[in-house]
């Protein structure tokens, strides 16, 4: 049913309704595939022990035998695990421990877009990654997720509140928007709502603003949300942050083609963050015309390579000079 609804699958895909461990080693057997995959493996269980299907004992006896025929036979196989509500591997960690690498879908159920993340690797790097776009025939991979996830309407109006930031996902750069709400509280406690960025960060981010540059945000509310419903940890998303929340609190908009990357210290400093020749070479890729780095990084690197303007800044105030001036 599944594949009548999101597309005909090719006829050498076969398909086995079966829960049985035995049975199902039947079925590989008779047809020696290339790749075997179980959804999912809390479903299977054995003759062999009484408990039932989904206990410990189950999971490890099941993935053992899955385990031990591909390691036999060369032939992959793709164990398919329940997850629980907070996002990590339901259960104990038998599973995690018996295979040899894990896979794991992030995002919003409430967008379109899916990370595929490594966490586990025995043979090879966790820091690959693959952002995969939710379509109604099923997954389609972004092979270039930074013109998905930032506004490429030039034309528009411009806006306050929106900056570009290039961040880091494993090894893969790309461009993502972050975009501000500044506004005045209607409510005796201001307001601190965050999607997608981690919300004790933005609360430094604004103290800083409030202590070393002098803006006065205590009173208003603050809305800050990552584009696209991506879930983002990097340091470097720092600087255009507060550019965004100082683009909507003097409702000034930033030019378009200017991104930005950079941490921010407590003492208001404008701190160096790894990879910067990969994010210069993504924003150049994307058309941006101007880029905003942390002084100093690009120390030894031959410049002449980058056709896009770099502008170098030490301090929050010098970014915000170079964006507003």
């Amino acid at each position: 049913m599944r594949a009548d609804r999101i597309g005909r699958v090719c006829d050498n895909v076969l398909i086995a309704c079966e829960t049985s461990l035995d049975n199902i080693m039947d079925h590989i057997r008779e047809v020696e595939p290339e790749i075997v995959i179980v959804d999912s493996i809390q479903t299977i269980a054995s003759d062999a022990i009484e408990s039932s299907a989904g206990s410990v004992s189950q999971v490890r006896e099941c993935s053992a035998q899955l385990l031990k025929y591909a390691k036999e036979s060369g032939v992959p196989v793709i164990l398919i695990g329940h997850i629980n509500k907070e996002g990590s591997i339901a259960g104990p960690k038998v599973l995690e421990h018996i295979v040899d690498a894990v896979l794991q879908f992030e995002g919003d159920h409430h967008y379109m877009y899916r990370i595929l993340r490594s966490i586990k690797n025995r043979f090879g790097s966790t820091s690959e990654l693959g952002i995969y776009e939710m379509c109604q025939r099923g997954l389609r991979e972004v092979t270039n997720p930074s013109e998905m996830l930032i506004s490429r309407n030039a034309e528009s109006e411009e806006l306050s509140g929106s900056a570009v930031g290039i961040t880091l996902e494993g090894m893969r750069p790309f461009l993502i928007e972050i975009q501000a709400l500044v506004s005045t509280a209607a409510y005796g406690t201001p307001q601190r709502t965050v999607t997608g960025f981690d919300a004790k960060r933005m609360n430094m981010l604004l103290a800083v603003l409030e202590k070393r540059v002098g803006f006065k945000l205590a009173q208003k509310d603050v809305f800050l949300n990552i584009a696209g419903g991506l879930k983002v940890n990097d340091t470097a998303l720092d600087l255009p942050v507060i550019c965004a929340i100082l683009s909507s609190n003097v409702d000034m908009a930033i030019p378009h083609g200017v991104c930005m990357a950079g941490e921010v210290g407590l003492s208001g400093e404008i701190r160096q963050v790894t990879r910067i020749e990969q994010r210069i070479s993504e924003a150049e890729k994307l058309g941006m015309k101007t880029i905003i780095i942390p002084r100093h990084n690009l120390k030894g690197v031959d410049r002449e390579r980058f056709s896009i303007h770099i502008e170098e800044v030490a301090k929050v105030e010098e970014a915000f000079r170079a964006l507003f001036a």
